[in-house]
């Protein structure tokens, strides 16, 4: 399915919330969404779109921190937070979306394959910001512990603590030549050869992280809200993604257990008084 955003009522995050999936295949869904650390992953050589994370009370794009080849997020726990995607291209793309390992929109175990995802417009920054429940409504994200996470109260921990979202180009309308009958079979051959097949992936995984020393953060299940959505129709370029982004997100504490934030340094401690801090005979003092 595919699911297309209508404009938002709040100006929190002054982007388009997420609009409807739908089941129709080569449809979709219409979203309204949006090292050192930085505040958005975008792909090598021209990514179609960047994403980043947002808590949504103080609209703070959350600091994105690589480690050992990938990037990570601190949470706050019981925060509520929204996936943004920003679409870099003129033309319209699809985003499949997973939290926990699970598609956004359906609750089932997500694959990156063209198929239940937001349809976002040229130029479109939307924010996602829950679990799909209907075309008016979503249960809002937030950072819960794992064992309180949705996909670890549905029996599906095994992938609790990862954000990965697939992006699609649109497959551009195809071009009517007047010509000879049985000529348009070899045009209509060359152009899909001609769509390129690898994905670009915006990073590679890197080593197994060591345990952390407090329970680890999931996505749960939250209040209910009123998101508005409508299905679209897209007829993606390729069968696999362009562009794969792929974030972790853990507690700061945690993060900083593992390595992932360095830790500051301690500042010098402030100068005490000293018995004796110089040499010299007793000056006289000021006149008064």
């Amino acid at each position: 399915m595919r699911i297309s955003p209508f404009p938002s009522s709040s100006a929190a995050f002054g982007a388009r919330r997420a609009a409807l999936l739908g089941a129709l295949a080569g449809t979709a869904w219409l979203a309204a969404a949006g090292a050192g650390a930085a505040s958005a992953l975008p792909a090598p050589a021209g990514p179609l779109a960047d994403i980043s994370i947002v808590e949504r009370a103080s609209g703070r794009v959350l600091p994105v921190y690589r480690h050992r080849g990938e990037y990570w997020v601190a949470g706050r726990p019981g925060a509520n937070y929204a996936i943004r995607v920003r679409n870099n291209t003129p033309g319209r793309i699809l985003g499949v979306i997973s939290v926990d390992g699970l598609n956004v929109l359906t609750g089932r175990s997500a694959a990156a394959r063209p198929d239940d995802g937001y349809v976002f417009d040229g130029g479109e920054s939307s924010d996602i910001e829950g679990w799909r429940k209907s075309l008016d409504k979503v249960a809002a994200f937030y950072f819960a512990e794992s064992d309180m996470s949705y996909a670890s109260r549905t029996g599906r921990p095994q992938d609790v603590g990862v954000i990965g979202v697939a992006l699609f180009r649109e497959k551009p309308p195809a071009v009517v030549y007047e010509s000879a009958p049985g000529a348009g079979d070899g045009s209509a051959a060359a152009a899909e050869a001609a769509v390129p097949a690898a994905p670009r992936q915006a990073e590679k995984s890197g080593a197994r992280a060591a345990p952390a020393p407090a329970p680890s953060l999931g996505t749960g299940h939250g209040a209910i809200e009123v998101s508005h959505v409508s299905t679209t129709r897209f007829d993606s370029a390729t069968r696999r993604p362009e562009q794969l982004v792929r974030i972790r997100y853990d507690s700061f504490d945690n993060l900083l257990a593992r390595g992932v934030i360095p830790r500051p340094r301690p500042s010098p401690a402030p100068r005490g008084p000293r018995a004796f801090p110089g040499d010299g005979f007793v000056p006289d003092p000021p006149a008064y």
